[in-house]
């Protein structure tokens, strides 16, 4: 027997093998007795140590007369062969089921682009009707809004697991003032959850006044946004919770989020594949169908990257409890406030009153931000390029607030905003690109500009920025 041990030789098959393996040998040599041809078997033999594969072949030895002498059995060790066959058929089915889910997935992005799209050019073919009423008119610029932050949703998750897939997503840190950055996300999303009559609450660590985290504000901001977004999608009613608490040991600092909801819940043999790519775009229900199914994944990398991990806590019909963890740089630190940039800087009452500049080369962009503006604005100005705004800028000293495209003819949005801080240190200015790639703020911040916000402009988001900057 090649490959066997030597101490084999010489023995029964009752003796090498268990009781119900050595009757089927047995059964197989009085076949070969009775056979004229030779007997081919595979095996899979579980022996006192491991598991072994062989392939053995049964040939009768006979004399010239035909009188059996004996059974010739010769066995060769397979198991290494197949143990490569059996990998190769779990890759090839791995491979299989990811084609599958990939299918899946693109099946469902093209759901998710094409149904918002027709929502937002069929109701704007309705929107042209003669003697539309007033309500119908509402009802129909709602469906093209919700519409079109569908679509956006979907494209954002794309090209963020894009860029996670391709190794492209980059850390930039900064010191964040986690209470701050969650208040403002509570106040963006109070509007939303309202309109579901559910109550959004908001809890921190009172063990200490303010901290300060070294940490990606855009990863952080973008982890607990799609945890939000995600309990306001499952919960029909009761409340939706936000907090932290804060975890020190020796030189250590840890914060451990955690969004809570009422809503449907998890089923237990889901709470694992929910943070997996295109999985959720192949579970059958309901609520999988509406998103990308990407959020989560997002979430879990974005995690990852920050040094922590996520998991769900979730009872069917009950509710679910999300919690993630982000470990601290070496800068992090727990303080007061002493000084806080998002603090005011033009005091309670400049708010209706501000001069504002907007610099943007496409008209529609510029008429949109100009109403979304006028409420705070005495005066508005609209420049089409760089070079106008620095020349603008140049001659009218009193300008309040400067909201700059980067991509504009010539002179470009960084280019204009350095040539501005030579002469004006105090202006405000917000950056809007359309590009939204990793570092964009960070650029705009370092060209000279105060904060940043991407196409397409959110209406509330614009406005809580001001307010960040010019109200109490």
């Amino acid at each position: 027997m090649h490959g066997v041990p030597e101490d084999f030789v010489g023995k029964s098959i009752f003796d090498i093998f268990p009781e119900e393996a050595a009757s089927a040998y047995y059964d197989r040599l009085m076949k070969s007795v009775n056979s004229n041809k030779i007997e081919v078997y595979e095996d899979h033999v579980q022996l006192p140590k491991k598991s072994k594969w062989f392939l053995s072949t049964y040939t009768k030895i006979v004399d010239s007369q035909n009188n059996i002498l004996g059974i010739q059995i010769i066995s060769q060790d397979i198991t290494k062969i197949k143990e490569s066959e059996l990998e190769l058929k779990k890759a090839k089915e791995k491979a299989e089921e990811s084609d599958r889910l990939k299918s899946a997935f693109l099946a469902n992005m093209s759901h998710e682009i094409r149904t918002p799209m027709n929502g937002i050019l069929g109701f704007t073919n309705l929107l042209l009707q003669p003697n539309l009423s007033g309500e119908n008119h509402q009802k129909y610029v709602d469906i093209i809004q919700k519409s079109g932050l569908r679509m956006l949703n979907t494209v954002n998750d794309i090209i963020d697991i894009s860029r996670i897939e391709s190794g492209q997503t980059e850390l930039s840190f900064s010191e964040v003032n986690i209470d701050e950055q969650l208040e403002y996300l509570f106040s963006f999303f109070k509007p939303e959850a309202e309109k579901k009559e559910l109550d959004l609450l908001s809890k921190k660590d009172k063990s200490v006044k303010d901290i300060w985290f070294t940490t990606d504000p855009d990863k952080l901001n973008s982890i607990v946004t799609n945890l939000i977004k995600n309990a306001i999608k499952f919960t029909e009613k009761g409340f939706i919770e936000l907090g932290y608490e804060l975890k020190k040991e020796k030189e250590s600092i840890e914060l451990k989020f955690y969004v809570k909801d009422s809503g449907i819940g998890i089923p237990k043999h889901r709470q694992k594949a929910i943070f997996d790519r295109f999985v959720q775009a192949d579970i059958e229900d309901r609520h999988a169908k509406q998103g990308s199914g990407l959020g989560l994944t997002i979430s879990k990398a974005f995690v990852e990257m920050l040094g922590g991990k996520i998991w769900v806590d979730s009872e069917e019909g009950k509710g679910s409890t999300f919690y993630f963890t982000i470990k601290n740089n070496p800068k992090s630190s727990i303080k007061s406030i002493a000084k806080n940039d998002s603090q005011p800087i033009k005091g309670e009452n400049s708010g209706g009153n501000l001069n504002i500049l907007v610099v943007e080369d496409d008209e529609t962009s510029q008429h949109f931000i100009s109403i979304v503006v006028e409420k705070f604005a005495g005066k508005i100005t609209s420049l089409n390029s760089g070079l106008e705004a620095v020349e603008f800028c140049r001659n009218n000293s009193d300008i309040d607030l400067i909201l700059m495209d980067i991509q504009l003819p010539g002179m470009n949005g960084y280019k204009a905003t350095q040539e501005i801080r030579k002469f004006n240190k105090d202006v405000v200015i917000i950056a809007q690109t359309a590009y939204a790639l990793t570092g964009d703020k960070e650029k705009a911040i370092s060209m000279g500009c105060n904060d940043y916000v991407s196409k397409p402009i959110d209406s509330k988001e614009l406005v809580l920025l001001i307010k960040k900057y010019f109200m109490k």
